[in-house]
């Protein structure tokens, strides 16, 4: 009783007092500042963060000079990027295809350093083994001799075209035209996966092994179970890892996405107008480039990622 005709006297005595009335109004805004205050600092920081907008911007490009290059493939340690050049037809077997040495900014070009491949395309290092893919064939280079070690033949590939090796030196190689997925322990290919529609793009991640097959972003884990990853919205191509979940995916047509962990794909790249293809990607994770082997296009472009 005395606490309610306590607050019943104060509600009167701040109604009727123009000073208090006002400043208990001042009092209950600064308390909703406050919150909405508290409310902004907490939720804004995480809404910048899932927000974030991902660019590439152009560092470099190669004069329209090389011989219709598929891949690129980095090799941070030795400053070098190993470049497959078709010279030719995307899948003839005419001997007129190898493999060229570029510097990492595009200005020197050895295009001869490995000669008389048929369509080479995807590339894997394990030590100082570059396994190249090539129509039926996975080429094997030694890297320190610049020479042709060997060649595993598998008889029933038609159309190899991605490489990805895990860090234990287990090679994977795509067949687009069989829709199957090869593996190679010490060089003994074993059919690993197939009815793999549209297959091109391979990387080996720890136990995992992700999979560009027509527009659908998959990943097959140590037991082969597949589950989806992202839909493109053109058939994929070369794929590489970010680092933190996200990847870089291409579309040969003239498409780069971006592929966040949660299966967003944003557009980062559209050069289809200008008909400069974008095949299988190369990436530099410590600087965060990019390099873009533009097949007809005869170019290698270098981007960063921002």
């Amino acid at each position: 009783m005395c606490f309610n005709f306590f607050v019943r006297s104060i509600s009167r005595k701040i109604c009727s007092n123009k000073y208090y009335l006002s400043f208990y109004i001042s009092l209950l805004q600064k308390k909703l500042f406050m919150k909405h205050l508290l409310v902004t600092l907490f939720v804004f920081p995480a809404f910048i963060t899932n927000a974030q907008q991902h660019s590439l911007q152009k560092l470099w490009e190669t004069d329209t000079v090389i011989a219709i290059p598929e891949s690129v493939l980095p090799d941070v340690k030795s400053s070098v990027l190993y470049v497959a050049l078709i010279d030719g037809q995307p899948w003839e077997a005419d001997g007129k295809g190898g493999v060229g040495k570029m510097s990492m900014d595009g200005k020197k070009n050895n295009a001869t350093w490995i000669t008389g491949l048929n369509a080479p395309k995807g590339m894997g290092k394990v030590g100082n083994r570059l396994y190249v893919a090539d129509i039926n064939e996975v080429v094997v280079i030694n890297i320190s001799a610049g020479k042709i070690e060997k060649k595993i033949k598998i008889d029933s590939a038609q159309g190899l075209n991605d490489i990805t090796v895990t860090d234990k030196g287990v090679v994977y190689v795509s067949d687009s035209k069989t829709a199957s997925v090869w593996q190679l322990k010490n060089d003994k290919p074993v059919l690993y996966l197939k009815n793999m529609a549209g297959i091109n793009g391979l990387k080996a991640v720890n136990n995992d092994l992700y999979i560009l097959s027509g527009k659908s972003f998959v990943k097959a884990d140590a037991n082969k179970k597949i589950t989806k990853v992202a839909e493109l919205e053109q058939g994929g191509d070369g794929l590489e890892p970010i680092g933190n979940g996200d990847f870089i995916a291409t579309s040969w047509g003239g498409w780069i996405y971006y592929v966040h962990a949660d299966g967003r794909v944003k557009t980062l790249l559209d050069t289809h107008v200008e008909k400069k293809n974008t095949a299988d990607i190369g990436y530099d994770p410590a600087k965060k480039i990019v390099y873009v082997p533009t097949f007809f296009g005869k170019q290698v472009v270098a981007y960063q990622l921002k």
